[in-house]
């Protein structure tokens, strides 16, 4: 074969080579520098989603276990947390129940999440009180006690709050009911309003994981 042919032959191979490598490199860029999806819009299903999750207060407090937890503790898994307390009567036992039928709603397939009490009335809801309450609701139920102003900063980072007042000489604890949804990296991710029907807060979740996850995929993370 002519000497020049060859040139021409390999100068035409490294041009190839060259476009397929720009070509390759174009895709890897774009599958990690992607705008991200909005967040999904659920109003039917009475819950908000933030396009961006929000920080928690940094805290320290116990859990039903009698072992200290900080915002670290709440990494590496998705959490559904509620603010009330053991002696409810009614909100409280309700929302509980709805969560626990969650539980059982949503597909094995996804990830498992847990469930927590952040206690708005630590004065009573001692460690060993928390963990009798939430274990008869199952074993991804985990409750937080501990120092009044701390719960309550961890309870205002959630959307939430709660008041203590007096009624025929017995505490009450007026306090919200939205369920607040943390993903795995322990920041509030959406807001799941009452009325709360199981079905819904399952689909909630599964949407709501499934845009996580797809954007997680976009940015290359």
């Amino acid at each position: 074969m002519d000497r020049s042919v060859r040139i021409t032959l390999f100068a035409l191979l490294l041009l190839v080579l060259l476009v397929f490598g720009l070509v390759i490199a174009r895709q890897v860029y774009l599958v990690g520098n992607e705008e991200p999806e909005p967040a999904p819009v659920l109003a039917e299903l009475n819950a908000y989603v933030y396009d961006e999750p929000r920080e928690l207060v940094d805290f320290t407090l116990t859990d039903e276990n009698g072992e200290t937890v900080t915002r670290e503790s709440l990494r590496g898994r998705w959490t559904f947390a509620f603010v009330g307390y053991t002696n409810c009567p009614d909100v409280c036992p309700a929302a509980m129940a709805n969560l626990r039928r969650t539980d059982q709603l949503i597909s094995n397939e996804l990830p498992q999440p847990d469930y927590l009490l952040v206690s708005a009335d630590p004065e009573h809801d001692t460690p060993e009180k928390l963990k009798a309450y939430t274990g008869f609701f199952g074993e991804h139920f985990h409750g937080y006690t501990g120092d009044l102003d701390t719960l309550r900063a961890l309870a205002k980072s959630l959307s939430a709050v709660f008041v203590h007042r007096e009624a025929d000489g017995e505490l009450l604890v007026d306090h919200s009911a939205h369920f607040a949804l943390l993903n795995p990296d322990g920041k509030l991710a959406a807001l799941i309003q009452p009325p709360h029907k199981p079905e819904a807060v399952a689909e909630a979740f599964e949407r709501i994981y499934a845009w996580a996850r797809d954007n997680r995929e976009r940015s290359g993370s």
